[in-house]
Formats: C-alpha cells, sequence, structure tokens
C-alpha cells in the first residue's frame, strides 16, 4: 500500500482503474455519461439512502471527494452537514465497519467546512471535500450515503478505485464517531476503543465546543493502552503538543497535524480563550500499531492563570480510523 505514495512511477501489473459517480454508478468499463452531461449529482430526499459503490474485489479506495448543498443555500447549515451519514460494508455483512458523519470523515470537525490540506484528508475553497485514506477490500466494499436531515440534500461524489491483488499484510480500513456533550467530570474522552488487533492506529480528527471560554481547555493529557494495559505506555503532555503545537492554539495546517477551525471566545488571549476547535492528527511517520487491543483517551483537564489545573467539562467529538487485520462491525450512527 505504501506504493500509492512512494513510487510514482510504478505501473500497478495487473490492476484497473475504475471510478464510481452518479454518471456512473457502477463503476462499469465504458459505463459512464453516455452522451453529454447527464446526472452529475442526485437530489436526495429527507431520511434517504443510496449506494455510492458496490464493487467485487480485490481493490482498494484511493481517493473519495464529495460536495453535498441543499437546495436553498442558507439550509446548508453545520446542523445540516452533521445529519449526513456515510458507511462502508465489506463482504456481504450488514453492519458496517466504517460509520460516520460525512463532513467529520473529511475533516470538517462539527460540521464547519474550513479550507485546509493534510496528508491524508484536505478541503478546498471550503466546500470540496477531499479523503485519499486507502480502504482495501478483498472480496467486496459497498459504500453508501445517507441523507438524516428532514431537508433535501445535493451531493455530487467521486470515488476512484484501483482494482487488483491487495497486499497479504493490509489491514481494513475503520472509521467510528464518538460524541460526549458534555464530559464527564474527571473522567478521560475516549477517542477508540473495542476494535481487534493486530492493528494500526491510523488517527483521527476531532473536536471540542468549549463550554467554559474563560479559561484554557487543552491540558488533557493523551493516552495510549496498548493490549489491555490499566495504566497507558504512551501518556502526552498536552492536548496542543499531541498536535504538535505549543503554549496554547491557534490555527494551523500541517501534513500530520492541524487545527483548521479555531473559534475565538472574545477573551483577550486568543490562543486560549476558543469556543470552537477542530483538528486533526495522523499517525503516518510515527506508526501507532497494537496486537490485540487499543483505547485512546484524552483526560478533560484544563487551566487557570489564577489556580491552575482543574478537571472541566466540554463538548468533545472524534473520529477515529483504524486498520485492524479482520473486518468487524463499529456503531452505527443511527443509534448514536
Amino acid at each position: 500500500m505504501e506504493r500509492f505514495w512512494e513510487s510514482p512511477a510504478y505501473l500497478w501489473p495487473g490492476h484497473a482503474t475504475r471510478a464510481a459517480t452518479f454518471e456512473n454508478p457502477t463503476a462499469e468499463p465504458g459505463g459512464g455519461n453516455l452522451g453529454r452531461k447527464e446526472r452529475p449529482n442526485k437530489l436526495l430526499d429527507p431520511g434517504e439512502r443510496v449506494v455510492l459503490a458496490d464493487l467485487e474485489g480485490p481493490g482498494t479506495v484511493t481517493h473519495v471527494w464529495a460536495t453535498v448543498g441543499a437546495p436553498y443555500p442558507n439550509d446548508a447549515t453545520s446542523e445540516f452537514l452533521r445529519r449526513q451519514t456515510l458507511e462502508v460494508f465489506y463482504g456481504d455483512r450488514t453492519e458496517p465497519s466504517i460509520s460516520v458523519p460525512v463532513p467529520d470523515f473529511f475533516g470538517a470537525v462539527h460540521g464547519v467546512p474550513v479550507s485546509y490540506a493534510s496528508a491524508l484528508t484536505a478541503i478546498n475553497e471550503n466546500r470540496g471535500f477531499t479523503n485519499r485514506i486507502p480502504m482495501p477490500f478483498r472480496d467486496r466494499i459497498r459504500l453508501e450515503y445517507r441523507n438524516a436531515d428532514e431537508r433535501h440534500a445535493l451531493l455530487y461524489y467521486h470515488a476512484d478505485v484501483l482494482l487488483g491483488p491487495v497486499d497479504d499484510d493490509a489491514g481494513i480500513l475503520h472509521a467510528a464517531f464518538r460524541r460526549e456533550n458534555p464530559t464527564e467530570l474527571g473522567r478521560d474522552f475516549v477517542v477508540t476503543e473495542g476494535l481487534h488487533g493486530p492493528g494500526r492506529f491510523l488517527g483521527w480528527t476531532g473536536g471540542v465546543r468549549v463550554l467554559d471560554g474563560k479559561h484554557w481547555w487543552g491540558e488533557g493529557e493523551v493516552k495510549m493502552f496498548f493490549d489491555g494495559e490499566k495504566t497507558p505506555t504512551i501518556c502526552g503532555t498536552g492536548t496542543e503538543d499531541y498536535l504538535d503545537s505549543a503554549w496554547g492554539l491557534g490555527p494551523f495546517t500541517a501534513p500530520e497535524s492541524g487545527a483548521p477551525l479555531v473559534v475565538a471566545s472574545g477573551e483577550p488571549d486568543v490562543r486560549s480563550g476558543h469556543r470552537l476547535v477542530g483538528f486533526y492528527r495522523w499517525h503516518l511517520s510515527d506508526p501507532v500499531v497494537f496486537e490485540r487491543d487499543l483505547k485512546v483517551t484524552v483526560q478533560q483537564i484544563g487551566f487557570r492563570w489564577k489556580g491552575g489545573y482543574y478537571d472541566r467539562q466540554d463538548d468533545w467529538c472524534a473520529t477515529a480510523f483504524t486498520y485492524c487485520s479482520g473486518v468487524q462491525a463499529v456503531p452505527r450512527m443511527e443509534t448514536q
């Protein structure tokens, strides 16, 4: 799988390129756009579910692009976007291995699109969503989109696929969404847990709706518990430090970490007085691998200039991406 990035000159013998769009939803050879521009989009009814791709393997989904709007632009609110969901099913399974809000899958945390570019995801001009996380599949893959809002949704998408053999040691991508509003006082927010290894935690898109913008929210340390540990092997020094920043948090983007969305609360210190924060962290050059299971958490700790560290509650969310050797189910968005 590393050849997607490392060797542009590799010719991929024994593979075939396909793409699913509304112009060719089955990705059939020669099956797209039988004439002029025919149907590049679809207007989804409230509650409607549509299959974006249903492909026999082996192969790898290499890239997913999408943009979604409402018939009336003012209806395309953050709440509207958060009610758009993406699910991915492997084989003939009826339970998804990926079930996430569409904006969070692309890094538009809180349903607020902000232009940025990372090694794996990007948002262009606040409206073009891109995800390049490889999704290998050995027998079959099915991508489904659901408009769970009470308004219509106008969807465009493009899913690129490379059909052909998948490496024996390639993991299967899983992604799940978690949110706590508010978090529990004195208890860590759980980013991911419950998946069985061998596996690799690729990283996550996450965010905080800060409930007390007068004080710094991000002193919580990111912890990683491997294979049933009661105390963590990895314990960081603070949330912004985990994102490769320091001394508070301002907006920035980099290949493996960033905080594209940082909305100030109006307090004098704009690096600590926040209202809304959205970030990402990819473990590409620092792989996080586990043998049996992995749990990742973030402490809920803040800092007052007069009083020091203190336990606090905020509205946290996370979409965690994990490769596992076997296919597993994740909690569905419909039940959250």
